[in-house]
């Protein structure tokens, strides 16, 4: 099941770079074909979204139904299941309270020559969210995503996602209204991003866009950054399990079938220091796919993806785990703050053998949009600072210019920049 890495082998670490590449590698690039959907929805607005949407999903739009009406939001709404209702408020509320921790403070004041600096936060004005839908859906990526913005102060939060007829799932219009979402549109892929990012008779234009997808909604991110911000290009999903012979083999295999599920080209990684515990772990894994409802996809995930690294020592563990840089970090060791304390690269951690992964997917409250890809050694997940912009004030005295301008001629003559030191010059009214 899971492919055996010795991690006590010279240059293990560059041997396991080579390994995690090779899934890197196989995830496609659309930009060409992205490109022109593109320019197509910029060019032609709802019409070529309208297009788009019929070639890709078969459903029939118009201009007139591209996105929900308030009746149809309130009716669809009504018809959530009274559990999973509940379920999303709770989840509401936890993420909501996590978030609301995270809010930063403007500061200001003045230095020994009275010159008054500021550095001030507010908030994007209008977001875009980007929801999967179809065969999928994600009422927690409508929570994940909306939650921070609303927290952060974002007045307008427009959200698409694939409405396939009358199939659209109430949870996620639920947990849209909930989140105070403006407008919910009725469409998906590349097309929707470029009629977020440019605009239509229909879309709002938005100054950020967030949200997974499959790898033409990454592509179109990517493409479309710079005119517009972006929260990550994310990968397929990822979980590294730390864990040693007290582990309880089984919930281990559950753990890793959680995250395969996801996608084929999810990862799953197990890290040990136990042989034995390998053995069990693929002994359960076998046993726990044979009743998985999406069985095909988790199974082709561990086939090709999923690694049991076995290492003897701590040293290499912490090694391994800051070269993977997972993007869910599971420590189901008996004794695992000596560990926790070296472990610099990781998007989200979950400590002890009652913190699966599937927690914090829902409602543990931290954020689940996270960096994949080893992209956690430079990057952080999803939260409020990401819908706030910060910009400083700078009132420099009388008194400031005079003490510290000196220093700024000093420095702009030696770059060559003449203009900068007369603009400084001409305030003195001296001859440098």
């Amino acid at each position: 099941m899971l492919k055996f890495f010795n991690a006590n082998q010279k240059n293990y670490l560059k041997k396991l770079d080579i390994v995690l590449s090779v899934r890197k590698l196989q995830q496609k690039n659309q930009s060409s074909s992205v490109k022109k959907i593109l320019y197509d929805v910029r060019k032609g607005g709802d019409k070529a979204v309208i297009k788009y949407e019929k070639k890709f999903s078969k459903i029939k739009l118009s201009p007139k139904n591209i996105k929900f009406s308030k009746n149809e939001i309130k009716m669809i709404s009504k018809k959530i299941d009274k559990n999973l209702k509940n379920s999303i408020d709770i989840a509401f509320k936890r993420i909501k309270q996590f978030h609301s921790k995270q809010k930063f403070s403007s500061f200001r004041y003045k230095d020994k020559y009275k010159n008054e600096l500021s550095y001030k936060f507010t908030p994007i004005e209008k977001v875009g969210v980007y929801v999967p839908g179809g065969t999928a859906s994600y009422p927690s990526t409508v929570l994940m995503n909306c939650i921070p913005a609303m927290v952060a102060g974002v007045k307008n939060i427009y959200l698409t996602t694939p409405a396939l007829s009358s199939n659209v799932n109430p949870g996620i219009i639920y947990a849209a209204k909930k989140c105070g979402v403006n407008e919910i549109y009725k469409t998906g892929g590349a097309h929707s991003i470029a009629a977020l990012t440019y605009g239509t008779q229909t879309f709002k234009k938005v100054d950020k866009i967030v949200g997974p997808g499959n790898t033409f909604v990454a592509s179109a991110k990517r493409e479309v950054f710079g005119e517009v911000g972006i929260d990550m290009v994310a990968g397929p999903s990822e979980v590294t399990i730390v864990a040693d012979k007290y582990s309880n083999p089984e919930w281990i295999a559950s753990d890793l079938i959680a995250q395969a599920e996801h996608d084929i080209y999810a990862q799953s990684i197990l890290v040990t220091n136990s042989k034995e515990l390998i053995k069990s772990v693929n002994f359960y894994l076998k046993l726990q796919l044979k009743n998985l409802p999406k069985k095909k996809i988790a199974s082709r995930s561990i086939q090709n993806y999923g690694l049991a690294i076995h290492a003897t020592n701590y040293k290499n563990i912490l090694n391994i785990i800051n070269t993977i840089a997972p993007e869910h970090l599971e420590i189901n060791l008996k004794n695992y703050m000596n560990i926790l304390k070296k472990i610099r690269n990781a998007g989200s951690i979950f400590l002890g053998k009652f913190s699966p992964e599937a927690m914090g997917d829902y409602i543990a409250g931290p954020n689940h949009v996270l960096p994949t890809s080893g992209s956690a050694k430079f990057s952080s997940g999803l939260s409020v600072n990401d819908f706030l912009k910060r910009y400083s004030l700078i009132k420099i005295s009388k008194s400031g210019i005079e003490r510290l301008g000196p220093s700024v001629i000093k420095l702009a003559e030696h770059e060559n920049l003449e203009g900068h030191a007369n603009s400084v010059k001409i305030r003195l009214k001296k001859d440098f």
